[in-house]
């Protein structure tokens, strides 16, 4: 995600998150840790005609991660976006050698909930009336990061040859 995305990506969160959006300078303050030696990583997904259609943060400090935001398009889901950004997301945690990502996901979200179970977060507590203006609870959930170096050897480019 760069500064350009924001005015798109910001009416996408309007849309999505209609009581509890981000503003423009929260998106501004993320981005301006995005960099490198920062402790921020944004990243969008993007249609085929270039609009974006998703996005997500993390931030990564003294080895331990945070899925700041992740959203994805009503029109979009169920097409393994949604797959697609954590998984940059729990990549980018391992590589910045964090050993647990933690997210917080609204109680009455058993769809975001799923995914994440999917990828090996687990419920560790409650935040009450952690959405406002809405009073909703957040889930917090939890994954240890696995380490760089225990990816699987599948995904290990064999560099012997060549």
């Amino acid at each position: 995600m760069r500064w350009w995305d924001i005015a798109p990506v910001l009416e996408l969160e309007l849309r999505l998150f209609p009581e509890d959006a981000w503003s423009a300078g929260m998106f501004w303050s993320e981005l301006a840790e995005a960099h490198s030696g920062g402790t921020r990583h944004y990243t969008v997904a993007t249609a085929a005609d270039g609009s974006i259609v998703g996005y997500a943060g993390l931030m990564a400090v003294a080895g331990e991660g945070d899925v700041q935001t992740i959203a994805v398009d009503e029109r979009h889901q169920g097409a393994g976006l949604g797959t697609a950004l954590l998984t940059d997301l729990i990549r980018e945690a391992a590589r910045r050698e964090c050993a647990e990502l933690l997210l917080e996901v609204r109680v009455d979200n058993p769809r975001a909930q799923r995914l994440y179970e999917r990828h090996g977060f687990e419920p560790v507590g409650i935040r009450r009336g952690y959405y406002q203006p809405a009073n909703v609870d957040a889930l917090v959930m939890r994954l240890d990061v696995p380490s760089t170096d225990s990816t699987d050897p599948k995904d290990i480019e064999d560099t012997r040859h060549g």
